[in-house]
């Protein structure tokens, strides 16, 4: 396979985690704010943080407002991981490897473009804002199912689900971290009802409220939390769960090619540490700068990806 049809499907299922990952937050964000009566831009400032695009806000607008914050992630054109350009930029990968996917997987990407592009065409009140997040959820969902029901597994399908579980790890990774640092405004609140509320938005925020409750009784202690979140194979949207995937994946693409590099040995590490690893460990240690390691070893990963199968190179 050329590289840059390699790189075009690594990217286009990373855009369509990314903005299905910034609706979740935005959903996160509306929920935290209905709890608080005043004050509720410090959530907003923790949502923006979260999609890593808070420097890049203030350098476009004076303060953080829950209203320009909404914006900037949703269809804001200077954010290039808003959702508008997320999709535009997940539909474009797609169109430069078309012939690398089924009719049913471009199909269903060009409709979420088409409608979501229509949809924030102009920027939608705060009645509106429910259902436009509960759409653009379900047509990423579409995308996501066109795909799984219809792709060959051969060395496409595994790039498109690698660049899935290294833009799901990092957002998963982020979302935790800034939990930890900046959501709870004072250490008095922790274990209080606004602590819970919060945790349960940030539960909510990557689908994993329900199945939460279902293995800890909706007990919700930052440990608990950071375990299911960090180390629970069988969450999907878990650490251990990505690099289990990004494991397989890398595997097929090894027994394809004959060879393995140096991104199979980097990805096979993380893994093993995230198996290794007690919760108590990491918690003893600091959860802030296991997840800091995490994000970069992470990005280390998608680089040593891009140079081994030279995805800038036909």
């Amino acid at each position: 396979m050329l590289g840059r049809t390699a790189n075009g499907l690594f990217w286009m299922f990373r855009y369509i985690e990314r903005a299905e990952n910034t609706a979740r937050l935005i959903d996160a964000g509306l929920r935290m704010s209905l709890t608080r009566m005043h004050g509720h831009e410090e959530e907003w400032e923790s949502v923006l943080r979260s999609s890593g695009v808070f420097s890049a806000y203030c350098e476009n607008y004076p303060e953080v407002t829950s209203s320009d914050a909404i914006n900037y992630l949703l269809r804001d054109r200077s954010n290039p991981s808003s959702i508008v350009c997320a999709i535009e930029a997940a539909r474009n990968n797609g169109r430069m490897v078309r012939t690398a996917l089924t009719r049913e997987a471009w199909e269903a990407t060009n409709e979420c473009y088409l409608d979501i592009k229509s949809q924030l065409a102009r920027k939608p009140s705060n009645a509106d804002l429910p259902a436009i997040i509960d759409n653009i959820k379900q047509r990423t969902g579409l995308i996501r199912g066109a795909f799984h029901g219809t792709m060959l597994r051969n060395e496409q399908y595994n790039f498109c689900r690698i660049g899935t579980f290294i833009e799901r790890a990092d957002n998963t990774a982020r979302i935790l971290d800034v939990k930890y640092y900046v959501l709870l405004p004072a250490a008095f609140q922790v274990g209080s009802s606004l602590d819970n509320v919060q945790w349960e938005s940030i539960l909510r925020s990557v689908s994993a409220h329900r199945s939460y409750g279902w293995v800890y009784d909706d007990d919700y202690k930052p440990a608990n939390i950071a375990d299911f979140l960090i180390l629970n194979g069988r969450m999907p949207r878990s650490l251990a769960y990505c690099y289990d995937k990004i494991n397989a994946n890398l595997s097929y693409l090894e027994r394809e090619y004959g060879k393995g590099a140096a991104c199979h040995e980097t990805a096979k590490a993380t893994l093993g540490m995230l198996r290794e690893r007690e919760i108590q460990a990491i918690m003893d240690t600091g959860l802030h700068e296991f997840l800091q390691g995490f994000i970069s070893q992470n990005s280390r990963v998608a680089a040593e990806i891009s140079e081994a199968y030279r995805f800038y190179q036909d």
